[in-house]
């Protein structure tokens, strides 16, 4: 997928301007930036959500709008940051509905096998025959990641996966994105945890007041000075004295709780 001077208005008001990002076959792409700096809108308008104000947006090497709905939904998979499901469908019900692209195509015999998978990938397979209105905030969360692994598509954008599991299940989304690039699909996520963006991603692309500011590998993006002055926090970044992995902690003006407490 690539997005060419991009940019989206909504209520007259330009939220997205001049975006340029790529997503290719084989990596994770993490949209990291801070509230409001316009990351869902992005991806609204990369998904054909939102209409575009300016630039193009192009899948496969075609304009989106030359894609049926249907032949868009074989191609990519989405997971929208807050996803409504107000029918008691049942976990299993759900995750099936990621197989409707590929219905009356050879593809459609793979349905039981994708969903079986997906729920175990995303540890809901255990409750397939809840309802899913029953199900706590996380648990809801990771049935939808379910439902749009099953899709099996080769472009997978995921809005905000981790923001409401716990440390664990925020893991496994995190390998499975990598799982995904590593069998060679795109992988486009939004995460608010740099740590996590750092972890997990080929590229990070930091959003600021619509705005691309910086694009690249973890290491070249995430440093104090640029974080700092978007997030307008004081950020130091390290590297883990064991994994090397890079550590995103903001400066802190008051002191934590004393040990002996």
């Amino acid at each position: 997928m690539g997005a060419t001077a991009v940019s989206v208005e909504l209520g007259r008001k330009r939220i997205v301007r001049d975006i340029d990002l790529a997503v290719r076959a084989g990596e994770v792409v993490a949209l990291v930036g801070p509230n409001g700096s316009g990351k869902s809108t992005l991806l609204g308008a990369l998904v054909r959500d939102l209409p575009l104000a300016g630039g193009t947006v192009a899948l496969d090497g075609e304009p989106l709008a030359s894609w049926s709905s249907t032949e868009l939904a074989m191609r990519r998979a989405v997971l929208p940051q807050h996803p409504v499901v107000t029918f008691p469908f049942t976990v299993g019900q759900i995750v099936r509905m990621g197989r409707a692209p590929w219905a009356g195509t050879a593809q459609a015999d793979d349905d039981d096998r994708e969903v079986a998978e997906a729920l175990d990938a995303t540890d809901v397979a255990t409750f397939r025959d809840r309802a899913f209105t029953a199900l706590s905030g996380g648990e809801q969360a990771r049935v939808m990641l379910a439902r749009v692994l099953a899709q099996r598509t080769q472009l997978v954008v995921l809005d905000e996966p981790t923001a409401a599991l716990d440390l664990h299940h925020q893991e496994v989304v995190l390998e499975t994105a990598r799982k995904r690039a590593a069998a060679g699909d795109g992988v486009l996520v939004v995460l608010h945890d740099l740590g996590s963006a750092a972890a997990c991603a080929d590229r990070v692309a930091l959003l600021s007041a619509g705005r691309i500011v910086a694009c690249g590998p973890p290491d070249q993006v995430l440093v104090p000075e640029v974080l700092s002055e978007v997030y307008r926090h004081d950020v130091e970044v390290l590297a883990h004295p064991v994994t090397g992995e890079l550590l995103v902690l903001p400066r802190r003006d008051w002191s934590p709780p004393s040990a002996d407490l």
